[in-house]
């Protein structure tokens, strides 16, 4: 048995952190799988409780020098996130308080030290400024920095602590026997300015960071906002307003023009229009009528109506897709793999580098204040920061675009799945078509109809729906039926008014005597035929528009269903599909599939995510049909929440350009630090431009993924 936690880890700030607390997770018997994600500090854990605790997990991300925090129970999904933002929130002014008074100290420290250089009363202010905005703004560097150690991990913070703490003693040293350095013919030269500046860009790097990752869960912040407060129930004869976790299931609630539905449930009475846009993706507001399904979090545009309270709490559509969209944010795309392959030897090689470069300088004949401050500047430039930061800030705006067009990508792996799709497998029913059968002509007379509709009416086929809703269309009264008798897949007879009465296809009159040259429902009455219904499930809106947009990206799509191949084949050819592989069972179709997998195809498979779910499985990638509150978020690895076919290849267009966006991440990345360390070992840089350059690269990185927010797509 495996169960999953999500932990909330306090302190990461680089590739490296990530790196260590994943490693430490994964290595705690009894984890089957750890995803650790810098932008959401979170640690996703799969593990066997009867090998180990949650409470032991979150000792293994504290015994490598992290905080660590296990979820609050009896907290939702909403309220969590909502204690989540409140803390990023906090987290980005405090880092902008302490960015802004470093930077202005900074500023102070600069022009003293370039006015007085020399003067010793002026290194005692400086050394002042220093203790401020190290004890103050800068002291949690330090204290991780210092909390690694002891762990035996090194990270982003011991990079920034020794380079820093380096000038700063360096300094004190100069400050307190300036004597003893002149005697060794070294000018007492401070560096209280580059200390107190290098911190000051650092934090302003992660206040930037900060602000920048509010707006890549943007999307999931929208969507948690959409949870009402309260609901307006009739309990008891009055109606009450509760809070919304007071609603029970069967509670007739009401809804006002321009309000939003607390829950998720089903009409009683009345009608409107619902803008659902935010959560299927839905531009256009749609009708809902008695027996119609709503969700909670939309917004009712119209008329007042009531309805009764269905799904709750966490089973509710919205907290769902919060969760499934936590989840997908959380997730790691297996590019990341890069990321910590070499973040797990970045940091200790970047201090032997640093030690290296004083020794060469040294060794060159240069001072000790040369090879110290080259020494430092390759120290500070060579944080990983921005590698830790290229590919999960990719995914988390992929993910919320994704979310605002309707699509639920369940995260980085999907994400990277889907960009490599070369063939594109559909089903037919309640995929391509609508799934709700019509009746388009018919060839029979009233009474006739009257009587079929009166044995269909007793029936839970869904082509008997259609042949009753048709005949009241037609206004026609239906009477009662008795002596009802259907056979799965070819009929149904019982007696209505004295009539003996048969509708089914034309095998199952065939059986009874009752010759027919006609396709559809057939229709015999007392041994006789009487009329036949021609009946068709139309062509979803847009099917042939996304199989064309389909080609257009490069993919070949395949049609795969159970229905007849005359059948098959006609929809294929509205849609534009060429390959139909039709009468085969569930199992057919995941053969077809297999079959495209072993000629080196990348296979996605889109279906309604119950009957073709196996096949779901079996492909590439996934994509589960969903419509309102029926939603088979757990079939595929896509779920299309709107019943829009376009969502497909936009889906695949999204990942594409997420994809490119992780590279130029990992490109830029990479580079600035090959580029940036030998500059910095050969006294190009100094430690204070680098700190700058540091926290530059982090925050380009952050903003190259927001561009996918602007893409068209």
């Amino acid at each position: 048995m495996t169960e999953t936690v999500h932990i909330h880890v306090g302190g990461m700030t680089c590739a490296a952190c990530q790196s260590h607390v994943q490693r430490a997770l994964e290595q705690t018997p009894g984890v089957r799988k750890a995803a650790v994600n810098l932008m959401t500090a979170e640690a996703t854990v799969a593990f066997d409780p009867n090998e180990v605790a949650p409470a032991a997990l979150v000792d293994a991300i504290i015994d490598t020098g992290y905080d660590a925090e296990l979820p609050t129970p009896g907290v939702s999904a909403f309220e969590e996130q909502e204690q989540r933002e409140q803390a990023q929130l906090a987290e980005a002014r405090d880092l902008a308080r302490k960015a802004i008074v470093s930077l202005a100290l900074g500023a102070v420290a600069m022009f003293i030290s370039m006015r007085w250089m020399h003067d010793t009363p002026a290194h005692y202010v400086l050394l002042a400024i220093a203790i401020v905005v190290i004890g103050w703004a800068g002291r949690r560097i330090f204290t991780a920095a210092w909390s690694g150690a002891r762990h035996g991990s090194t990270d982003m913070n011991t990079l920034i602590a020794l380079g820093t703490g380096a000038a700063f003693l360096y300094s004190l040293a100069v400050t307190v026997r300036p004597a003893f350095f002149e005697a060794h013919g070294i000018v007492p030269d401070v560096y209280y300015e580059a200390a107190v500046l290098i911190l000051a860009f650092v934090l302003s790097g992660r206040a930037l960071e900060a602000r920048a990752k509010r707006q890549t869960t943007s999307a999931l912040r929208k969507l948690t906002g959409l949870q009402s407060a309260t609901a307006r129930v009739f309990r008891d004869g009055a109606e009450l307003e509760v809070e919304i976790r007071q609603v029970r299931r069967g509670d007739t609630i009401l809804v006002r023009p321009g309000e939003r539905l607390p829950v998720d449930g089903e009409i009683i009475d009345g009608e409107s229009y619902i803008d659902e846009s935010m959560v299927t993706g839905e531009p256009m507001p749609v009708a809902r009528k008695p027996g119609g399904a709503v969700i909670g979090g939309t917004v009712n545009t119209s008329g007042s109506f009531r309805y009764r309270a269905t799904t709750l709490g966490e089973a509710s559509v919205l907290a769902r897709i919060v969760a499934l969209m936590r989840q997908a944010q959380a997730s790691r795309a297996p590019i990341e793999r890069l990321a910590d392959r070499i973040s797990g030897i970045f940091v200790p090689s970047v201090i032997l580098l640093a030690l290296a470069t004083f020794a060469a300088w040294m060794l060159g004949g240069a001072d000790v204040t040369k090879g110290a401050v080259s020494a430092v500047a390759v120290l500070i430039i060579a944080c990983p920061c921005a590698m830790g930061l290229a590919v999960p800030t990719a995914v988390m705006v992929a993910s919320g675009r994704g979310a605002q067009m309707g699509l639920l990508i369940k995260g980085g792996e999907a994400l990277e799945k889907l960009r490599r799709v070369d063939t594109v497998v559909l089903d037919k029913t309640g995929t391509l078509t609508e799934g709700r059968p019509r009746i388009v002509s018919a060839d029979i007379k009233d009474e006739a109809l009257q009587l079929a509709a009166a044995v269909e009416r007793r029936s839970e086929h869904p082509l008997a729906r259609t042949v009753v809703d048709y005949a009241e269309h037609r206004g026609l009264a239906i009477a009662e039926a008795t002596d009802v008798h259907a056979i799965a897949g070819r009929g149904i007879e019982g007696r209505v008014n004295g009539y003996r009465v048969l509708a089914g296809n034309g095998a199952f009159l065939s059986d009874r005597g009752i010759a027919a040259d006609v396709h559809g429902i057939l229709v015999a009455v007392d041994g006789k035929f009487a009329g036949s219904l021609a009946v068709e499930d139309p062509m979803r809106g847009g099917a042939k528009e996304a199989v064309a947009e389909l080609h257009r990206l490069g993919i070949e799509v395949a049609m795969v269903t159970g229905d007849r191949a005359e059948t098959a084949k006609a929809i294929a050819r509205q849609a534009g599909i060429e390959r139909v592989v039709a009468e085969v069972l569930p199992d057919g179709k995941v053969a077809e599939v297999q079959r495209l997998k072993s000629e080196d195809r990348v296979v996605a498979m889109a279906g309604d995510g119950i009957n073709d779910a196996p096949a779901l499985a079996m492909a590439d990638v996934g994509f589960a049909m969903g419509s309102g509150t029926d939603i088979a978020m757990e079939a595929g690895d896509v779920t299309l929440l709107r019943a829009d076919l376009m969502g497909i290849p936009r889906a695949i267009a999204l990942s594409r350009a997420a994809w490119n966006i992780m590279r130029q991440n990992l490109f830029w990345a990479l580079a600035y630090n090959v580029i940036a360390i030998p500059a910095a070992a050969l006294g190009w840089l100094s430690p204070v431009i680098a700190s700058a350059a540091m926290a530059a690269s982090s925050v380009t990185v952050v903003f190259n993924s927001l561009r996918l927010k602007r893409m068209r797509i």
